[in-house]
């Protein structure tokens, strides 16, 4: 039985004109904490949207698990429009939602921290919580949902405790420093209780100490949930020092994969980080 947790295969999303990835393939294996790096704008939370139903890709499709989740559907699987300025386009038959695909098992947090500023931190992450609620308007309205809604409090609880935030739950979410508003993000996508996580710069705008310490912080949850991890980031100590394997994109294109050692020593990587030498 195959280790793969998610698989991108030729996966293509285009804009008008603009082709944001071309022809991306990549795996992500159980277990490994996997980074897809490149130079800003090289689409890789394009790559992202599409793997969260963000998008629905141009062309290609994605796996979770060996299980197809979102899909370019060809011409035959689709359904024609024929009302006003529509006539005669095509809509995909099927668009997995981002609620949906975070039901499979599948979290992520964002470049720009994205809390819910006016609520504490024990709410961000409570409100996390209920995707998974199994309650309807019925128990609801009855009040025959207490027990869940107790459960589910003292889960947040103990996740906040396991992650270093509980002495600050009741505080304004937008009190806290930098690095734990990081830390609150991937404590809510936690509380969704993915299988597969997907942190999006999570070291973005942190100094060296707070870098350090996400560091551990990530090494500690991929073992403690028993998580694999895909990872956009910019910063490299971070990424050679936390990857098990690298992709490297460009203009929306993959230019090299493997170990960080491999990477790191890809002469076209460092042509699209560091430029091109000079001609004497």
């Amino acid at each position: 039985m195959s280790d793969n947790v998610l698989k991108l295969e030729n996966v293509t999303m285009q804009f008008g004109g603009v082709v944001a990835v071309n022809d991306l393939s990549l795996e992500v294996n159980k277990g490994e904490i996997v980074s897809l790096i490149g130079p800003n704008g090289a689409g890789k939370t394009t790559a992202f949207n599409v793997v969260t139903g963000v998008y629905a890709p141009t062309n290609g499709a994605v796996y979770f698990n060996g299980k197809e989740i979102v899909e370019n559907f060809p011409r035959g699987k689709m359904k024609k429009l024929y009302s006003g300025k529509d006539e005669g386009k095509f809509t995909r038959h099927l668009e997995p939602t981002p609620d949906k695909i975070t039901k499979l098992g599948i979290a992520r947090t964002f470049q720009n921290i994205r809390l819910w500023k006016s609520q504490s931190v024990f709410t961000n992450v409570l409100i996390a919580k209920h995707l998974r609620r199994t309650s309807n308007v019925f128990t609801a309205t009855f009040r025959l949902n207490t027990a869940e809604e107790k459960r589910q409090k003292t889960e947040v609880e103990e996740l906040l405790k396991i992650l270093g935030l509980y002495e600050v739950k009741d505080e304004l979410c937008t009190s806290l420093p930098y690095g734990l508003q990081r830390r609150l993000e991937i404590a809510r996508a936690l509380a969704t209780e993915p299988k597969l996580l997907l942190l999006d710069e999570p070291a973005a705008g942190m100094n060296p100490q707070e870098t350090a310490e996400l560091t551990a912080f990530i090494k500690k949850i991929r073992d403690d949930f028993n998580l694999t991890i895909l990872m956009i980031e910019h910063h490299m100590d971070l990424v050679m020092d936390i990857s098990d394997r690298i992709y490297v994109l460009n203009f929306g294109a993959l230019i090299a994969k493997g170990t960080p050692s491999e990477v790191q020593n890809n002469k076209e990587v460092i042509a699209a980080y560091l430029g091109e030498p000079e001609e004497k």
